[in-house]
């Protein structure tokens, strides 16, 4: 038998893997629907993201939101990071920041 290697590209560019507290260069990653209807776009500030899983799990519980339809994620490993959100319908601030607490972060802010 052999050995099949599988490979998942999530489009996501870290160079140094895993949550080590290491400084890790800017990635990022994107979910998005087939076809976008999305009327809405908020950019939104995160705090305390250091890799790919973060960038993830940030990413799984606002594509959970209702009426979301994408988010990108520019990650700036232990900084700030930058959230795009696309949706529906114009999204609560406090749901949001629920949704950013959910996944074990803190949501730093709003972009104007």
């Amino acid at each position: 038998m052999g050995t099949t290697n599988t490979t998942n590209d999530l489009g996501l560019t870290d160079l140094n893997s895993g949550c080590t507290g290491a400084t890790h260069s800017d990635s990022t990653h994107e979910h998005s629907a087939a076809h976008s209807t999305a009327a809405h776009r908020e950019h939104y500030f995160v705090n305390g993201m250091t890799c790919s899983h973060c960038v993830t799990s940030v990413t799984e519980e606002l594509s959970a939101l209702p009426g979301v339809e994408s988010v990108k994620v520019r990650l700036n490993a232990g900084g700030t990071s930058q959230v795009m959100v696309e949706s529906r319908t114009a999204l609560d601030v406090d749901v949001v920041r629920a949704a950013v607490d959910e996944a074990g972060y803190e949501l730093a802010g709003e972009a104007k």
